[in-house]
């Protein structure tokens, strides 16, 4: 623990402490794949200056921290609170609909870590693939936030962005000790150099003009089965703020139904009141109305119905992933990393196909299937 007391300036009696409370956890499991890095803990929840997801690394050069990536708030109507929130212009991006990792070079390799902090194997073997490490070579102090998308993902498959596999979209450079964010225009030009991808930049407007052309993107994005955009300072000064289309809030209301016990009531509720605000601010007529009402309501009854379905049946509530992996060893510490999670997860017979190791695996919705059954069972609620 001496080196976490070191990098984040505590006694070593304090650093122990956060152990002790599960503030701060193991980020990694040792492997050859993983040569630069001798130990690393990431913090649960936030500390201090220090974001939940904070990476705090013992190399084989000395000791690293990787901030973890700040909450972004939202916003529920687009007038007036854009005028609140920003001065002069405003960049309008959209907002890809994937997981959040930060990529960073440690000693002579890259590495991927995801939002809560972990190394993850299989986003890391990507990253090697698929980044011009050039840039971290270059800028030693940045790193890469990017949503990596894609239907060949362990968190959050889409298949709205034509991405085979898993790809990566850049949508910050930051410092990763200060987290301190680099310009807009800045970002694009360092992306332009090293051919990165970067989550598209749609508008640039006038925050007076903001709440219009967020509305026009919104809705053609939403057609999209897009996400939704996030609206920033070119500068960078003032945070973002983010909104989302309806189609999205709908998406994610079928699949958190679909699991209804394994996904927090805030989850749940959180999109509805979206819902609401935005019919509101739209101006929407009976009509239109009736249509968000017939939408929001199928995605909330029809998902749960065929979890019931499922387990009545005698199957239990799973999610399925199929991923790639260039390195089967890789493809075994990802399952192991899993493992130590402490997901439930089935997994099928690997296969090699066309120079990839192939995996095929079920997460299982423990809480769902069990309360399902519970209840079929004749149980009261």
């Amino acid at each position: 623990m001496r080196f976490v007391a070191d990098a984040l300036n505590l006694t070593p009696p304090a650093a122990k402490r956060l152990e002790e409370r599960n503030i701060l956890r193991s980020a990694f499991i040792k492997h050859p794949f993983f040569p630069d890095i001798v130990e690393a803990l990431k913090l649960e929840k936030k500390f201090g200056e220090f974001e939940e997801g904070t990476l705090i690394v013992k190399t084989n050069h000395g000791l690293e921290i990787v901030r973890g990536y700040p909450k972004i708030r939202r916003a529920l109507t687009l007038y007036p609170t854009l005028k609140r929130h920003f001065k002069g212009d405003v960049v309008i991006e959209e907002k890809m609909n994937g997981y959040n990792v930060r990529i960073v070079l440690f000693g002579n390799n890259l590495y991927a870590i995801t939002r809560r902090g972990f190394i993850c194997p299989y986003t890391t073997e990507k990253a090697r693939e698929l980044i011009n490490e050039s840039f971290f070579s270059d800028n030693p102090s940045l790193m890469l936030c990017c949503e990596a998308v894609g239907m060949e993902s362990p968190y959050v498959m889409k298949d709205v962005y034509d991405v085979k596999g898993l790809d990566f979209f850049v949508f910050d450079v930051r410092d990763r000790r200060t987290n301190i964010p680099l310009p807009v225009e800045k970002k694009i030009k360092l992306s332009e150099e090293y051919d990165f991808k970067i989550a598209p930049v749609l508008k640039k407007c006038s925050v007076e003009k903001a709440h219009i052309e967020c509305r026009n993107v919104i809705e053609e994005l939403g057609e999209g089965g897009r996400e939704g955009v996030v609206i920033k300072d070119p500068e960078m000064v003032t945070s973002p703020v983010k909104y989302t289309a309806s189609q999205s809030n709908t998406s994610d209301l079928s699949y958190a139904f679909r699991y209804f016990n394994d996904y927090g009531k805030d989850f749940m509720l959180s999109r509805i009141v979206r819902e609401a605000f935005q019919s509101f601010e739209f101006g929407e007529s009976v009509e239109e109305l009736e249509k968000r009402c017939e939408r929001l309501g199928r995605a909330i009854l029809k998902s749960m119905v065929e979890s019931i379905e499922n387990v009545a049946n005698g199957r239990k509530v799973t999610e399925k992933h199929r991923l790639r992996f260039r390195s089967e060893g890789v493809m075994y510490l990802f399952m192991q990393q899993i493992r130590k999670m402490g997901v439930e997860v089935i997994f099928h017979e690997p296969k090699f196909e066309k120079g990839y190791h192939v995996l095929e695996f079920e997460r299982v919705l423990v809480s769902t299937t069990d309360k399902i059954r519970h209840h079929l069972e004749g149980n009261l609620w």
